[in-house]
């Protein structure tokens, strides 16, 4: 038998690197995540979260669970080296689980509709934009996945939504201009739900806070604060509060700039009528 061992794996983010260092403690301390979770007074769910890399390890939590587990500052330091930005592949069953329990999303979008406001033959529409293509399975599971996660909105108590989006996307017949005139309706709809905003950055705004391209805010029901930025080839959660924050204040400019919500209705009405 080859004795030699496995080649490290090298794409572990920071942040699951720091949460397999905390799963080793624990289990060498001979405790369940549940039994943990009850002596910090945290659910199972949560320290879970931290071990698997999907949730950031906070300084003060660091510290007790360095007490706690007798790792001698380990904990604490590897929070304080963490690299500002986290980057890892996203998968889309981690976005969609923080996006199912989000207590508030904010996104902006400047290419296409959020997936959250998108109908079922825009969303379509818009896989079949992929380069290089999907085949017709693949469109129709994912156009299926992404339709489903609108119930989002539809929760006994719904987030808090905000969009800003900017107003060229309005105005790109995706998929031709049957689904754009679907879509434009259905936008107008959504405008309606409680709890959610719409607003439109215009074409002739002489400002424009988001030209670094689109992203998402995102709170937590414990009130982490996270974001998240797609690009065409590479995403990243952007867990370190202080690169949150400058999206945040990226993301207030923009809703400042932005057609107010009743400007917003308006201007889709007159689209609507235009067609």
């Amino acid at each position: 038998m080859n004795s030699r061992k496995s080649p490290r794996k090298k794409n572990l983010s920071a942040m699951r690197m720091l949460g397999v260092q905390l799963g080793t403690a624990r289990r060498a301390a001979g405790l369940t995540q549940r039994a943990l979770g009850e002596r910090l007074m945290l659910d199972e769910e949560t320290i879970a979260s931290i071990e698997q890399g999907r949730r950031p390890l906070k300084p003060d939590l660091a510290e007790l669970l360095d007490e706690l587990l007798q790792t001698k500052g380990l904990l604490s330091a590897g929070v304080e080296n963490l690299p500002e930005i986290d980057q890892f592949p996203m998968w889309a069953e981690l976005y969609v689980e923080h996006e199912r329990e989000a207590i508030a999303l904010s996104l902006y979008a400047n290419q296409a509709l959020p997936g959250l406001l998108q109908t079922e033959a825009y969303a379509r529409a818009v896989l079949r934009e992929r380069v290089p293509a999907y085949d017709e399975d693949e469109i129709e599971t994912r156009t299926a996945a992404r339709v489903g996660r609108r119930d989002v909105l539809h929760r006994k108590v719904p987030p808090t939504v905000s969009f800003v989006i900017w107003e060229p996307v309005l105005h790109l017949e995706i998929g031709g201009s049957e689904v754009h005139h679907e879509q434009l309706r259905h936008l107008r709809e959504y405008a309606e739900l409680p709890g959610l905003s719409v607003q439109f950055l215009p074409m002739n705004s002489p400002s424009h806070a988001g030209l670094d391209g689109p992203f998402v805010l995102l709170e937590t029901p414990d009130h982490q604060h996270l974001a998240y930025i797609e690009g065409q080839r590479g995403s990243q959660w952007v867990s370190d509060p202080g690169e949150v924050s400058i999206l945040a204040r990226k993301y207030a400019m923009l809703r400042a700039q932005a057609l107010n919500p009743q400007e917003s209705k308006r201007l889709l009405d007159r689209l609507l009528g235009e067609q």
